[in-house]
């Protein structure tokens, strides 16, 4: 019986612990998943003006229901809320925090700041920028050259030199972009001629020694192909002392091959040249290898953050990036392949070079930078891009004058963009090397572009006309064309070649505003085929913008209304930025925005 009876208490107890250990499951989980709060957003108001920060705010549970009611929010600084309203009177950001708990006792947080502005007048009209007046051209000594019954024309026109042929006439020279006189020291030169054609055809880039008493050619290239994409014809030559030539660029009828007369110039098309880049090099140089990465199993890590996935391997001496997602938010900075540059240290005001061989599963973009491994931009040396074809191998390369000190550099890949479409990718490095530059060599480099408007133009100091152009490939990257002109009251900004960064596209504008005020910036324009880009209000000298704001035009005319949340102690020279590329935009071809009005608006605080 005493055996029967001990049995059944051990069962009793068993089933007192099932029925324990149940409980304390149920109350972990809180009887069911947490509420969810839905509507939350950053919000502003001037101050003194009451603002309630429940609008559209609700809260909800799959057990509870609708808690909205039971919401709760908090002020840092404080604030006093009645019914979800306030009346903030001190200028400033507040951080906000809403709180739900359901019945179970678990709760929901979400996160928002609230921005007071200083009490201010009525909005007035500050600055209208005015597109109507025709501008001075300025051709930089370059001139069409047409002969005589050829039926064709060479002028400058809508931010280029354009000519539009209907026949190319019997020979090369029939038709000429040439510059007559072009000053000649001993030193080398580099002549870059970026142009485009809307048919496929040839030109002859000579460069013809004037002081030579019979026709000499310092160099030139024959039959270079020009298509509808805009890139350089790239002409090298050497003189030997002083001197002069005349550059031309002849665009009339060629034949590579008289077999073949099909293959010839075409009649009825356009050449439009953007820009003459014209280097000339002096000295010479050294490079003093300090670092040969040979990545046997170290030499490179990587970062990736917002959502993205990525992991570094080694193979038979190279550097294997592995990325397998990219971010699901943030940018092109989300994911980071790092090449390592140990006991070496970068000094400001030095020259470096480095190169590196990469090729990728898939296209890729995105910025190389030399930086500090733990200080990041605090300690940078070098700005980059690159860009990677899909199943190519290409040389990245870069030469600079160090614009920091950094004591543990890298050179850091910023990549956290995909090509369209692409959702994994692989990229493979090579041969890296890392060079200090010895030497007495120097490069000076002169861009002659045709946008009328703008720096280099008779308009440079022009309060009327202060809108420039800023393209990747001015500074010799590889992508990024563009130019500007005003026709019909209308501001035009084309992009030629898209580049693959947002900084390779830029329209700039530097204006000076006023201390003590919030502005309204008023944009109405329309674009020849849907483009994205970034707009920034940004003090001059640094990096930190008052408005920052994406951009979608498209073929409809918009207007676009962005405002300050924050003054100028004093009056401060700023400019209007949009930031343009990507490998959306360098996908589309050619893009025209057309801007019809830019107004700024100032409300002074009282």
């Amino acid at each position: 019986m005493k055996k029967i009876l001990a049995i059944l208490m051990a069962l009793a107890m068993i089933f007192s612990l099932a029925a324990c250990s149940g409980a304390d499951k149920s109350s972990q989980q809180g009887g069911g998943s947490k509420p969810e709060i839905t509507g939350v957003k950053d919000l502003a108001v001037e101050a003194g003006q009451q603002i309630d920060v429940m609008e559209g705010v609700k809260a909800n549970d799959a057990e509870d229901g609708d808690l909205t009611a039971m919401i709760t929010v908090e002020a840092s600084p404080s604030l006093e809320f009645k019914g979800g309203k306030a009346t903030p009177e001190k200028a400033g950001d507040y951080e906000l925090v809403y709180s739900v708990t359901d019945k179970s006792g678990e709760t929901a947080e979400a996160y928002a700041t609230l921005t007071v502005t200083k009490k201010t007048g009525e909005a007035v009209l500050l600055k209208e920028f005015d597109f109507s007046t025709t501008e001075a051209k300025d051709d930089h000594g370059w001139k069409a050259s047409i002969a005589e019954g050829v039926d064709a024309s060479g002028t400058l026109k809508d931010g280029a030199f354009v000519f539009e042929i209907k026949n190319p006439g019997e020979g090369d020279g029939a038709i000429r972009f040439v510059k007559e006189g072009f000053a000649l020291s001993a030193a080398d030169y580099r002549i870059k001629i970026w142009a485009k054609s809307s048919a496929p055809t040839y030109a002859h880039f000579i460069a013809r020694d004037e002081k030579a008493e019979e026709w000499t050619t310092f160099n030139a290239l024959w039959n270079v192909r020009i298509d509808e994409t805009m890139r350089a014809i790239d002409l090298s030559f050497t003189s030997e002392g002083e001197g002069s030539a005349e550059l031309m660029l002849n665009l009339g009828k060629i034949t590579p091959n008289p077999d073949n007369a099909a293959d010839t110039t075409p009649e009825n098309f356009t050449v439009t040249i953007d820009k003459v880049e014209i280097y000339e090099i002096v000295g010479e140089e050294t490079l003093e290898p300090l670092y040969t990465g040979e990545f046997a199993g170290s030499g490179a890590f990587v970062e990736a953050g917002d959502g993205a996935a990525a992991e570094v391997a080694y193979e038979d001496g190279a550097a294997v990036v592995k990325i397998s997602s990219y971010p699901t938010e943030g940018g092109v900075w989300s994911i980071k392949a790092n090449l390592e540059i140990p006991n070496v240290t970068i000094a400001q005001g030095e020259k470096y070079n480095y190169s590196f061989k990469i090729s990728g599963e898939h296209a890729q973009g995105g910025e190389c930078l030399v930086e500090s491994a733990t200080r990041y931009h605090e300690a940078r040396a070098n700005f980059n891009a690159i860009s990677v074809p899909e199943g190519e191998e290409v040389t990245v390369t870069g030469t600079f004058v160090a614009e920091a000190n950094v004591d543990d550099p890298v050179i850091r890949m910023q990549i956290g963009n995909p090509s369209e479409g692409v959702t994994a990718n692989t990229l493979k490095i090579t041969e890296f090397v890392f060079n200090k530059v010895g030497g007495d060599k120097e490069t000076k480099k002169t861009i002659e572009a045709f946008a009328p408007i703008g720096k280099g133009t008779p308009y440079e100091k022009s309060e009327q006309y202060p809108w420039e152009t800023f393209n990747g490939t001015d500074e010799d990257n590889e992508h990024g064309v563009g130019t500007i002109w005003t026709k019909d009251g209308s501001l035009f900004y084309r992009i030629d070649d898209g580049g693959t960064v947002d900084w390779h596209n830029k329209l700039i504008c530097p204006i000076t505003l006023p201390g003590d005020s919030y502005f309204v910036v008023e944009i109405t324009a329309k674009a020849t085929k849907p483009v994205s880009c970034g707009f920034f209000l940004n003090p001059q000298g640094g990096w930190d913008p008052r408005v920052s704001e994406g951009i979608d035009f498209t073929t409809e005319e918009q207007t676009f209304t962005f405002e300050t949340t924050d003054t100028f102690v004093m009056d401060m020279g700023c400019e209007l930025l949009f930031q343009f590329g990507s490998e959306a935009t360098a996908a589309l071809g050619d893009v025209v925005i057309e801007f019809t009005n830019i107004k700024i608006y100032q409300r002074s605080v009282l």
